[in-house]
């Protein structure tokens, strides 16, 4: 949207050097003592208001919503809190983006799940709709946003909240199509080879900056 500026990418809060290997990538990703999302938030805006629910009745805890200020500016926030997204907290996002962008206001998305919910009453709830659903908007919004890998990017679960062009990764994140014990998995590798699969997938943070997938946090390229 003309005029209005992107939100400033928040500073990545956790480890500063970058994994050696993929599988680095992945632990620290999982870790229990990495910042989460409501770390970042609280350090990114002096105060913030919510949203909740996805006007079809659902609500996801692992989605938070909201508006905050940030440096005297307004700013909407869609952020995964490490958990596998359920389609409430896609479809919540997706109002919180339409709302934002028919108001002129910039968003910040906050990537980290290990992929979308993919039990039977998340495939009730119609879970491969809502994410289509917040890939449109995302991708058709006019007001900017600016995205940061913060943990796991897990999938299509991860990928619909990342914005094409402005998504930054945080040295302890990976971002890949698929988990390395999944795609060991479908490789027919035995589990104990998860470690080496995830070193030939490329989803360290540098390595996707390499690609040309993500930008590093603090806007330069790591070697």
């Amino acid at each position: 949207m003309p005029g209005v500026e992107p939100a400033p990418v928040p500073r990545p809060l956790g480890v500063t050097d970058l994994p050696g290997t993929g599988w680095d990538a992945v632990l620290r990703a999982r870790s229990p003592r990495r910042p989460r999302a409501g770390q970042y938030l609280d350090a990114y805006f002096s105060h913030r208001v919510a949203i909740s629910g996805d006007r079809c009745g659902g609500t996801d805890p692992g989605m938070l919503c909201g508006f905050g200020e940030h440096e005297g500016r307004t700013v909407a926030y869609a952020a995964q809190t490490g958990t596998a997204t359920r389609p409430a907290g896609y479809r919540t996002a997706t109002r919180l983006i339409r709302l934002a962008d028919r108001l002129g206001i910039p968003v910040l998305t906050l990537v980290d799940t290990p992929g979308a919910a993919n039990d039977a009453e998340a495939e009730r709830q119609g879970a491969g709709a809502a994410i289509a659903e917040l890939f449109t908007t995302v991708a058709s919004a006019r007001t900017p946003i600016t995205t940061l890998l913060i943990g796991e990017g897990g999938s299509g679960g991860a990928l619909a909240l990342a914005a094409p062009g402005t998504t930054y990764a945080t040295p302890d994140s990976y971002f890949s199509v698929i988990a390395p014990e999944l795609a060991a998995a479908i490789l027919k590798r035995p589990p104990e080879e998860a470690e080496t699969t995830a070193n030939h997938l490329r989803i360290r943070p540098q390595d996707l900056v390499e690609l040309g997938v993500v930008a590093a946090a603090d806007g330069r390229t790591p070697s």
